[in-house]
């Protein structure tokens, strides 16, 4: 083999890596039944809901900093002081562990399936 057609096929690699996305894509409305039946026991959805005095508002939440709606009151130290910014990668690494991701954080409700997350994930991304 070649120096040549290593780095070609290196390349090529590089450049297929690069397109695909960072975690897996999911299903919305797979995801929106799975957060109706996880999520809103503790959160609400809608655009203007007061949150829960045990959550707040989901919606929106891919592209906000965490612990920063000020309609909510009750955001751990940890999460505030976290500095994320909710991407759907993001997102998905804290629904695995949330105590990992941001230990001392209040949510303690994880989901093991990485199926279920991707669709959790597409469906609050998708809730603008």
């Amino acid at each position: 083999m070649s120096l040549r057609s290593v780095v070609l096929g290196g390349l090529v690699s590089a450049a297929l890596l690069s397109a695909m996305p960072a975690h897996a894509a999911g299903d919305a409305a797979a995801g929106a039944a799975l957060v109706k039946a996880r999520c809103q026991m503790c959160h609400v959805l809608n655009k203007g809901q007061k949150p829960t005095a045990l959550a707040p508002n989901l919606n929106g939440v891919v592209g906000r900093k965490a612990g920063s709606t000020s309609d909510f009151a009750l955001y751990s130290p940890a999460l505030k002081g976290s500095n994320i910014v909710w991407t759907p990668a993001k997102l998905d690494t804290f629904l695995q562990a949330p105590g990992k991701l941001v230990p001392g954080t209040k949510m303690v409700i994880s989901v093991a399936d990485a199926k279920d997350r991707a669709n959790i994930v597409a469906f609050l991304a998708s809730n603008k």
